[in-house]
């Protein structure tokens, strides 16, 4: 199966099934020298965990995360890093019932056709497991680019109808709800709709917004690698992702030009005065923050019937059960937050080559402490 590595310098490889003994990712490409723990990664990884609350899937797993190689004594070598979370929670038997049944909204048919088969036990490598892998790798690059000033943060801006005020902004507020919202009486909305929907047994879409701050500007490549459609490709991959943008996003398709552009002014260097472009002129960073969005759909799996065939072709009726998460965004979030990471800390990286003055600067520098050590 090819796809599952993403980046050029710094890659990811992820693998695993969500009802295999595990899933893992290697991270390959982080410069030696960067102190790197398994608490470092586990923070990540304890913000999608199952199990954290009514709106999560009761799966009980600790998702405690092993470094397998690429550390020596608290810092990275320069080689692969390994990394391994066990599966300790598994319940195959919930999904033999559906074992020849296509689930609606769910990959179950695409995949059977393109392979000839399907691990029918909660989606195999289609599972939103899969992204434990995504956000470890994540951490990873999110320990790189803090050293280098820059922040990423991603929470859940709307669920369903119920949408944050920005007037009410409240970083500290995202951890303290269940949902994930940075604004308390938007949360409460939130979570009051999603317990009605719950009661019918149906589930919810949810937009999840992501800021990067601290960027250079000049990072991305101005046609095919843009930041822009490197950013939209990396948080599309995640499942159930069905839009992502850019700053103003599709609301610029209503704007003007008078509106939209964002015009400059003097601190030191050129900044802008508005944000309409998302921190993205050109396919490059301009410097000011980076914002994107990502839709996810509603939960697929839900327990009413719905309308379905199976692999011989009989149509049927069919009831998802098992545990699932009644909505995606909360728990996604810290995925969108990990792919975006990525894919900055790997364009970091790229461009450090865009220019011969610098380059000429660092070997220079290099070649400095070299005669200074000699001598």
């Amino acid at each position: 199966m090819a796809g599952s590595s993403w980046g050029k310098l710094l890659t990811m490889t992820t693998w695993g099934e969500s009802h295999g003994k595990g899933v893992g990712v290697v991270v390959d490409g982080c410069p030696a020298g960067m102190e790197l723990c398994e608490a470092d990664i586990q923070k990540y990884l304890n913000r999608r965990k199952p199990g954290q609350n009514q709106f999560t899937t009761k799966r009980q797993e600790s998702d405690a995360v092993e470094i397998l190689s690429g550390i020596f004594e608290g810092k990275t070598t320069g080689t692969p890093i390994s990394l391994l979370v066990k599966n300790t929670d598994q319940r195959s038997h919930d999904y033999g019932e559906i074992m020849d049944i296509y689930r609606p909204g769910h990959a179950d048919y695409t995949f059977d056709e393109k392979y000839g088969f399907r691990d029918y036990r909660g989606g195999g490598r289609s599972s939103g497991r899969e992204t434990i892998g995504r956000v470890a790798a994540g951490a990873v690059s999110a320990k790189l680019l803090k050293g280098l000033g820059i922040e990423v943060l991603a929470f859940v801006r709307s669920v369903g109808p119920v949408e944050i005020d920005e007037t009410r902004f409240d970083k500290s507020e995202i951890e303290r709800n269940r949902v994930c919202m940075p604004d308390a009486v938007a949360a409460a909305r939130a979570e009051e709709y999603l317990e009605k929907l719950m009661e019918k047994k149906d589930s919810s879409g949810g937009v999840v917004e992501c800021v990067v701050t601290g960027m250079p500007v000049g990072i991305g490549e101005p046609v095919f690698e843009k930041l822009d459609a490197r950013l939209a490709q990396a948080v599309m991959s995640i499942g159930a992702v069905k839009g992502v943008e850019i700053g103003d996003g599709f609301l610029a398709a209503k704007s003007v030009g008078t509106v939209n552009n964002d015009g400059f002014k003097m601190e030191k260097k050129p900044v802008k005065t508005t944000n309409h472009s998302g921190g993205v002129l050109g396919g490059l960073s301009d410097g000011s923050a980076i914002v994107l969005r990502a839709a996810f759909k509603p939960t697929p799996s839900i327990a009413v019937l719905q309308k379905t065939v199976t692999r011989q072709g009989k149509e049927v009726e069919t009831m998802i059960r098992g545990r699932h998460d009644p909505i995606i965004a909360p728990r996604a979030a810290v995925v969108v937050e990990a792919m975006t990471a990525f894919t900055i800390a790997d364009l970091l990286l790229q461009s450090m080559t865009s220019r011969f003055d610098r380059i000429q600067n660092f070997f220079q520098d290099i070649g400095k402490g070299a005669k200074e050590d000699r001598w």
